[in-house]
């Protein structure tokens, strides 16, 4: 039998959940409905949606590919340094993007410690181009989808790997064949937070790879600079974005209900 709430827990909690509900009801009351297939089907609008889905997309196969065995590698090796590894891996987390982006010309910009000498090797300069999005959106996208995978690959039994080693099976075998279907869910998990993630940076992408319609300017961006001159083309992207973000959540909820369970 339940006990009954206090009012001293009720009032705070209720005014926490005013505090995160009331802005996204804002955003639906001030939608333009009337105008929004209109909207939404504007050259300019299109054009950073489709550039959000295609570089969020591209980061999230760029931190799967690096993301899963990194995340192998702190859950299932041990090796001096590895806490100060994972500590480095989630910085990202608690970064504010913008000096992400810094870190990012830093390193990979014209004058960077690797960026001056891929320019100079191949002619190709990161920042302020399509795959400097990608870039910036997988640097600040990777430390969700390695969190999720390193969670999955403690939480799974090993005697199934085991077994299969005792079996003959070589050890890529053993990863390919036994691992990753274990570790599945927890890699959809983490793939869906990254690519959610990825699709919503703002700082490291505006710092790193610029505004410029068409090459870079993805739909946060679009909302940052349509608040500017066309408030109503800003709460469309709004929408957009929080539609995502819903969808993605509910996805996710019986995931997350079962971990807490």
């Amino acid at each position: 039998m339940r006990s009954r709430v206090p009012w001293l827990l009720v009032v705070p909690a209720v005014l926490g959940m005013a505090f995160l509900v009331l802005p996204l009801a804002g955003l639906l009351v001030r939608a333009p409905w009337s105008t929004l297939p209109q909207r939404l089907s504007e050259p300019q609008v299109l054009e950073a949606l489709r550039l959000s889905l295609v570089t969020a997309s591209v980061a999230t196969a760029v931190c799967l590919v690096l993301g899963v065995p990194l995340a192998w590698l702190l859950a299932r090796t041990d090796f001096p340094g590895r806490r100060l590894l994972r500590a480095l891996v989630t910085v990202p987390l608690v970064l504010p993007p913008v000096v992400g982006g810094v870190a990012l010309l830093l390193v990979l910009g014209r004058r960077g410690l690797v960026g001056q000498w891929l320019e100079s090797v191949s002619g190709f300069s990161l920042p302020f181009t399509t795959a400097g999005v990608v870039v910036a959106e997988a640097f600040v996208a990777m430390p969700f989808l390695v969190i999720a995978v390193e969670g999955a690959l403690r939480a799974a039994d090993v005697r199934y790997e085991e077994a299969a080693a005792t079996l003959g099976a070589s050890r890529f075998t053993v990863f390919r064949r036994v691992t990753l279907p274990l570790v599945a869910p927890g890699v959809l998990a983490g793939a869906v937070l990254c690519w959610a993630r990825a699709l919503g940076e703002f700082g490291a992408t505006i710092t790193f790879a610029g505004n410029f319609p068409g090459r870079t300017q993805t739909m946060p961006l679009a909302v940052y600079l349509a608040l500017e001159t066309e408030p109503e083309a800003a709460i469309v992207l709004s929408l957009v974005l929080l539609a995502v973000s819903v969808f993605i959540l509910v996805a996710l909820r019986d995931r997350w209900v079962g971990a807490a369970a």
